[in-house]
């Protein structure tokens, strides 16, 4: 297999990983921070633009091209000292996508079902609902992201 390929390959499975771990970082250190000392209107109005907004190809190349980019790397490194540490950047993040499936964008489908010019009650029961749970398991996505971008990093030094 081309030597040069191979590293292309490596080379866009770490950017791609890496713009993701950078997102749920974001995301863990400064808006879901910033947005909990905002009242449960703003909250759910913001989270709801945030989850429309976020669905974009951007956002796409990055979020499944990291996965597949990485697939691809290690079907090219096969045999060679950098496979386990491929392996591992693959699991890792398709871990990440399982929470994101499972738990993250079911609450966002759920918030998105709140009346944004419903009543204050409303807003406060779909926050209780929703920001406790979906903060805790974006921690554990940043957390498996970032241990993912740390080993394409060591497969890349390798």
């Amino acid at each position: 297999m081309s030597p040069v390929l191979r590293d292309l390959a490596l080379f866009a499975a770490t950017m791609a990983t890496g713009l993701m771990a950078g997102l749920f970082y974001a995301f863990t250190i400064a808006v879901m921070p910033g947005l909990a000392a905002s009242d449960d209107r703003t909250y759910v109005v913001a989270m709801r633009r945030i989850n429309i907004a976020i669905q974009n190809g951007w956002f796409g190349i990055a979020f499944a091209g990291s996965l597949l980019l990485t697939l691809a790397a290690a079907l090219l490194h096969l045999g060679e000292p950098e496979l386990p540490w491929l392996g591992a950047a693959f699991v890792s993040y398709g871990l990440v996508l399982v929470l994101t499936f499972s738990v993250n964008i079911p609450l966002n489908v759920a918030l998105d079902k709140v009346d944004e010019a419903g009543r204050a009650a409303e807003h406060a029961a779909a926050r209780e609902r929703f920001e406790t749970k979906w903060v805790r398991w974006n921690l554990a996505r940043t957390l498996l992201n970032v241990a993912a971008f740390g080993f394409l990093i060591w497969a890349l030094a390798l």
